[in-house]
């Protein structure tokens, strides 16, 4: 039995939707149910009942289930403390990144490697999604994540380490009369064709999105999805009327001539998303409050003499 069939089963057990749990796995779904097929016969017993309206888990399926969490679990415990005793402390530090990390980024590992001379920071720049699956598989020991909580969907099975907040600002062509607003409330922007974060790009951040528009009661003229924050940036730049949503490191983060064309407006009231560290759910204590001193805004306040903080990281 293999420990990949394990976890499409407990996905799937999570979501009671094939096509949610693919593309949590980030597979298509035809692969999903044919690993589950397969793990059924392997067993010998059904663990869902599908139906074209319902997917539900069989009796079988609910005893199987907290098992299936536990062996997944003790998988990562061993992976983790094989790492601890190959390096004899944290040691190489796989780190998941993305855009719009660039001045805390540096800082952090900065930090990191002067608290700790032991530890070897490996960064490997991933989308959202790739940082999230990542963890999960034990290719990387943390990611640096905005928009997930506790409670946020994509954590499920993943230990959160929240560190810091970024605002989130509206981002408008620099020729357009909003622009010069102080502050704007959403119903404002509501007649805009707003650029969307696709879900397949950044699930956390749509999932903020939806709920806030959801709680002022807005809803917004969709314009065509966004593609990644550089991208977007250019085409809003060159536009005369669509906007999005950005936190000002995101923005720090597009190259020119973006920032001369884009103006970023704070929302009113505010929207603040969380931003820090996820970690495998049973990852060292030691490794996870070495890493995350590391990146807490306190240990990442005081820039190097040769660098200055930029005036948009929070």
């Amino acid at each position: 039995m293999e420990l990949r069939a394990l976890r499409y089963f407990v996905v799937v057990a999570e979501e009671l939707h094939f096509g949610r749990a693919a593309e949590r796995l980030h597979i298509v779904q035809p692969a999903v149910s044919q690993r589950i097929a397969r793990l059924e016969r392997e067993l010998g017993v059904g663990l869902f009942d599908r139906s074209t309206r319902h997917v539900r888990l069989t009796t079988a399926g609910r005893r199987l289930l907290p098992h299936a969490r536990d062996t997944l679990a003790a998988a990562e415990r061993v992976r983790a403390t094989a790492g601890e005793l190959a390096s004899g402390e944290c040691g190489v530090m796989r780190l998941g990144t993305g855009s719009g990390f660039g001045d805390r980024l540096a800082r952090g590992v900065r930090t990191l490697r002067r608290a700790h001379p032991g530890v070897e920071p490996v960064l490997i720049d991933r989308p959202v999604a790739g940082r999230l699956d990542g963890v999960r598989r034990g290719e990387l020991d943390f990611a640096l994540i905005r928009g997930v909580g506790e409670g946020t969907p994509e954590a499920r099975g993943l230990r959160v380490l929240p560190l810091w907040t970024e605002p989130l600002h509206a981002v408008l062509p620099a020729g357009h009369v909003l622009a010069a607003e102080p502050a704007l409330p959403l119903a404002r922007l509501a007649a805009l064709p707003f650029r969307f974060p696709s879900r397949e790009e950044d699930a956390p951040l749509h999932g903020i999105i939806v709920q806030a528009f959801r709680e002022a009661g807005v809803h917004p003229t969709l314009g065509r999805p966004a593609g990644t924050v550089r991208d977007t940036l250019v085409e809003i730049g060159t536009s005369a009327d669509t906007w999005t949503l950005a936190t000002p490191p995101m923005l720090a983060s597009a190259p020119p001539p973006s920032p001369a064309q884009v103006v970023s407006v704070p929302l009113d009231p505010p929207l603040h998303i969380p931003a820090g560290l996820i970690a495998p759910a049973h990852f060292s204590e030691e490794c996870a409050r070495t890493a995350a001193d590391a990146f807490s805004p306190s240990a990442s306040t005081s820039p190097s003499p040769s660098t200055s903080p930029s005036p948009s990281t929070p």
